[in-house]
This record gives C-alpha cells, structure tokens and sequence, in this order.
C-alpha cells in the first residue's frame, strides 16, 4: 500500500518553483489572443464586406496570369495558411522552388513587417506583391482590373466593400484588392494553446490548474526564458519581436546569396506602396508611417530575415526562412550546437551556443509543442 501511495504520488501533477522574475517572463507572453489593431492604412480592413470579398479573392485562382493559381495554392488553409514544403513552389508552370520558405499567414495582423525580410510595412502591400510578381501569380495591373470590372459579382462585391464603384485607374483597383486580401488575412489568428492555458492559470494564482502543464514542458520553459534566451527576440504574446536577426542559417542561394533585410529595405523605401506613399489611407497621420520613415539601411542587415512568431509552429515545418530544418528537433539543436563564427561580428551579439544536454534538448522541443494546438 505504501509502495502504490509513493507511485501515485510520483505522477501527480507539480509545479517547478519559478521565480518572481520567471513568473514575469512567463507572463509577458500573453494573454492570448490579443486584439488586432487597427490599420491607419487600410480603411476597410475591420469591414465585414471587405472581408468577406478578401475570403472570395484569396481563392480565386482567376487573379493569376495562368487561371490556376492563387493565394491558397502557397497558403494552404489546412496546412496554417503555408505550404509545408522547403521553398515555395513560385511557378505553377515548372514547379521550381523559390528562394524562400511560404511563412503562415496566422496572427499575420500583429506584425509590423511583412516577409522574411520585411519589403511591405503593411498587410495590405505584402498581398499586392505576389498578385504582379512574375514568379508567382504574374499577373498585370491592366489585365487584373479588367477581368474583375468584366464580372458583376466582382463589381457588386468591390461596391459593398469600399462604398463606390470600381475605379477606372487600374492600379487603385489592384490596390483595393490587396486591401480586400489582408482585411480577411487579418481575421487569421492561431487558436490558444496548452501554454495559454498554463500562463493564465499561473497569473490568476490557480498553482492545481498550473500543475497540470507536463512538467517536461516547464523545464522547457524554464531553458526558454532562461539560459537559452530564446524570449529575448522571441518575446511577447505573438513570440516575437518582429525585428531581424541573423541566426547563423547559410543565406546562398543558387547563383548568388540572399540579402535578407537589406535587400528588403531597399524594396521597402523604393516602393510606392509603403505607409508613406499615396495609397496608404493613413496619410501622415498613420502612427505606423514613423517607423518607415526614419528605417536606416545598414551593413549588418545583409543576411538577417525576420523572427517569425512560435504559435502554431508544430503546423509550419519546416523552419527557417529557407526551410532547412525538418523538425523543431532540427531546430533546437540547430541552437545547441551554433556555430557561432557564422554570425555577424557588429552589432548586439544575443546568441551562442547553448550546449544542451539531451534531456534539455527534448525538454525545450516539448514546451515548443505546447505553443500549438493539436
């Protein structure tokens, strides 16, 4: 009797002794969801036509060039709005990869720049890439206007959702369309987790509800918070800071390299399409325009690609901007074993080689998994 008491005991729920300090790390990353804010730059995005539209175009495969492609084809919704392979397959035709990893378009809303190397200050202008890139839907302003002014439908929708006809110039119309596109991308949010559930019974003092958290995954917690620094860059309720860092993944590509945001700043500040230009709604009074306007292009930035945000990620293999780790196993000791001779020698040096033990190593795979919702 004594020996079933002891097992028993053995697997009851516990709670690992986080510090005051810990608890307050581990509170800062939530609660979740948080709200959307609203966009200065986009009028229609909270309208409920605008969305609906956006719902109707993001699965139009007649916005490509060739009639078969179109935004779910690369944001599959069963696969968390990505495509579950290495690198976009960017041209239906030949079925060549692309450069980059499709990053989910969940929580999509919440970030202050867009793609990995953040070209697009906006939800809105990183929806209008892909519609006129060449490799992807290769399509054209003219051709695009003209097919959406020739369908009643189409018109019936553009009226609800902006409150006039479609305009005559072509390219305020694609421009819509994209606002279209992100007013729906912004109803995409990933759904709470084990680890919400854990963070908020911890903030409201219910230490049973707490317990039931696996305890591999609160020593997994502890290593992110902790020794592995990992909250550093991936902090917050989205899990990051939505800035760039170069974290010793290879950026060559075939026949050259990838420049990562220094390559996307260029493209950000010589675009008409940024907060600053014309076809922001927001004008000077966007609070999101400051940033944009005063961004500085620097050495350090070549080769460095944005945090991506770690909710749902069990869903998004695999990982890196090139999508060259398979599994968050992959991914943990990617960072255990860091090659630190390949990151940048300016600038604030965050990481280095965490040298985990195995068990570590699983631990923080397994608090990993708890940011998903199976």
């Amino acid at each position: 009797m004594l020996a079933l008491s002891a097992a028993a005991a053995d697997t009851s729920p516990a709670l690992l002794d986080f510090t005051p300090e810990e608890r307050a790390r581990i509170l800062s990353h939530g609660p979740w969801p948080v709200a959307t804010a609203p966009d200065a730059g986009n009028r229609v995005q909270d309208r409920p036509a605008a969305v609906a539209w956006g719902r109707t175009l993001f699965f139009d495969a007649g916005l490509s060039a060739s009639g078969r492609v179109s935004c779910a084809s690369c944001h599959v919704p069963a696969r968390a709005f990505q495509d579950g392979v290495p690198t976009a397959r960017v041209d239906a035709d030949t079925a060549q990869p692309g450069r980059r990893n499709t990053p989910s378009l969940l929580d999509a809303a919440q970030h202050r720049w867009l793609g990995w190397d953040g070209a697009h200050d906006s939800l809105w202008a990183a929806s209008m890439a892909p519609l006129l890139a060449p490799d992807e839907m290769g399509q054209s302003a003219p051709a695009l206007a003209s097919r959406l002014r020739g369908h009643a439908a189409s018109r019936a929708s553009y009226r609800r959702a902006f409150g006039r006809p479609m305009p005559r110039d072509d390219e305020r119309l694609v421009v819509d369309v994209a606002k279209a596109l992100a007013a729906y991308q912004a109803t995409l949010r990933s759904p709470r987790t084990p680890f919400d559930d854990f963070r908020d019974a911890l903030q409201r003092g219910r230490l049973r509800a707490a317990a039931a958290y696996p305890m591999a995954a609160q020593r997994g917690l502890r290593i992110f918070i902790g020794h592995g620094r990992c909250s550093v860059c991936h902090a917050g309720p989205t899990f990051t800071n939505g800035e760039f860092a170069d974290i010793g993944v290879p950026f060559f590509v075939p026949g050259g390299v990838d420049p990562g945001r220094h390559g996307g700043l260029q493209q950000l500040q010589a675009s008409r399409m940024n907060r600053l230009g014309s076809y922001s709604d927001g004008g000077q009074q966007d609070p999101r325009a400051v940033t944009t306007r005063h961004v500085l292009i620097e050495p350090r930035h070549f080769g460095e690609f944005r945090v991506p945000g770690l909710r749902h990620l069990t869903h998004t293999a695999p990982y890196m901007h090139n999508g060259s780790l398979a599994t968050l196993e992959d991914v943990v000791q990617h960072y255990s074993a860091l090659n630190e001779d390949r990151l940048h020698a300016d600038g604030e040096r965050i990481l280095r080689r965490l040298n985990l033990t195995a068990e570590q190593a699983a631990d923080l795979a397994t608090f990993l998994r708890s940011l998903s919702l199976r």
